[in-house]
């Protein structure tokens, strides 16, 4: 059975094509007499919060595939929580593409001081951007079942 995980070579190609994406359309943006918007901090502050509630939200997951949980799990629940996971790492690869293009176009031209401002608040969304992603590749090992190996069929035979 094949594995249908999120990797970090799809998120590192994600990124890759937002970013291009993100240079295309802030260069034609920008040739226009344009600059590139000032970032929003409220950016920042959501893609890290959705990091924390997806990791909280897989904790229980995480907790009773460790024999730690104290109640039972409904297996719907754990498979949304994966779909979750992956979901938010597929963004916060796509939102710290998208901010790196940004960055791109304003490197292009630092000797605006509005340009030179923009560098820090558009590299803190791309590191947010980053941990949204990790967040989910996180979440998403936290939900992981291992398959059994082959010594544990064997060793159930023989104690049933």
């Amino acid at each position: 059975m094949r594995r249908k995980e999120i990797r970090v070579k799809t998120l590192a190609l994600v990124a890759a094509v937002t970013s291009i994406g993100g240079f295309a359309v802030f260069t034609v943006f920008t040739r226009s007499g344009e600059l590139v918007p000032r970032p929003a901090v409220l950016s920042g502050v959501l893609l890290v919060v959705m990091g924390g509630l997806v990791l909280w939200l897989a904790r229980p997951v995480r907790h009773y595939l460790q024999g730690r949980a104290t109640t039972s799990l409904d297996p719907l629940r754990a498979a949304r929580t994966v779909v979750l996971a992956q979901a938010a790492a597929l963004t916060g690869a796509a939102a710290a593409g998208w901010y790196a293009g940004q960055v791109a176009v304003v490197l292009t031209d630092l000797s605006l001081e509005a340009n030179q401002a923009r560098l820090l608040p558009l590299g803190a969304l791309i590191v947010a951007g980053v941990a949204l992603a990790a967040a989910g590749l996180v979440a998403q090992r936290w939900c992981r079942v291992d398959p059994p190996e082959e010594g544990d069929d064997q060793a159930r035979d023989r104690a049933a």
